[in-house]
């Protein structure tokens, strides 16, 4: 199968399973992470997601192979695509209400950096590497690229990348923000993102979610909008009951048990 997935008790690993195309995302790749992601944001069962690929690369992006068959093909819509299956994907994760953790390990491009970026956490090793393929193909970026991409490293840059179309190193991508960790070792990258998503999920799922809710308003709208979602996400997780669990814990001086609802 070209798309693995392993619960691993709360933990949800999703990973490509291409390694021969460097993890390249064709038609049966996208459709199955797209019903994948849309199954585990409804899956109360699972409280993080950890994506990952097998083999030297995270993923590489579109299947240019295929892509090329398409276009010899004289389809009227060769990136169809990405309405069909880019868009959907990059909304399934960006809004995954529970924590999302990429395991970078090798190169991620065009699409793959695309879903590296969308994720909450990246984690990379000294092979991990970014390319914002798209301008090397002639076209420009996609699958959320051009809204997680300025938002962590700035227009400037995000404009330079993009443009130029050049390979980014772990150091580097460290440097700017594109990796929230980077290890030593390539070795470690899965397990150190797997141990952090275990974190994440004993954690406050709820609130996590609300969080991320928030964010994505407060950057992107107004004070005054952003002031009405905090009144609503903390509305929401006042409900809930690790709220109350663990506010008595905190007086107790005890550790809190989040149940994640």
């Amino acid at each position: 199968m070209s798309l693995q997935v392993e619960r691993n008790e709360a933990v949800a690993v999703v990973t490509f399973n291409r390694p021969e195309a460097l993890n390249a995302l064709d038609t049966a790749t996208k459709v199955a992470l797209r019903d994948t992601l849309k199954e585990l944001a409804e899956d109360t069962a699972v409280r993080a997601v950890v994506l990952a690929g097998t083999g030297r690369a995270f993923c590489v992006g579109q299947d240019l192979r295929e892509h090329v068959a398409l276009l010899e093909s004289g389809s009227d819509a060769p990136l169809s695509t990405v309405r069909e299956h880019y868009n959907p994907i990059a909304e399934l994760v960006l809004t995954m209400p529970k924590p999302v953790v990429a395991a970078v390990r090798g190169m991620a491009a065009g699409a793959g950096a695309s879903l590296a970026l969308l994720a909450d956490f990246r984690i990379g090793g000294p092979g991990t590497g970014f390319l914002m393929a798209f301008a090397n193909v002639g076209l420009a970026g996609d699958t959320g690229v051009s809204w997680t991409l300025p938002r962590l490293v700035g227009h400037a840059k995000a404009t330079e990348l993009l443009l130029l179309a050049e390979p980014v190193d772990a150091p580097a991508a460290d440097r700017l923000g594109l990796l929230t960790r980077l290890v030593d070792d390539d070795e470690q990258v899965l397990p150190v993102a797997l141990e952090l998503a275990a974190r994440l999920a004993a954690g406050p799922t709820v609130a996590y979610a609300q969080i991320k809710r928030q964010l994505a308003a407060g950057s992107s709208g107004t004070l005054r909008e952003a002031l009405e979602v905090e009144a609503q996400v903390q509305a929401v997780c006042g409900q809930t009951a690790d709220h109350k669990a663990s506010t008595a814990a905190f007086v107790q001086k005890q550790k809190p048990v989040f149940a994640g609802a």
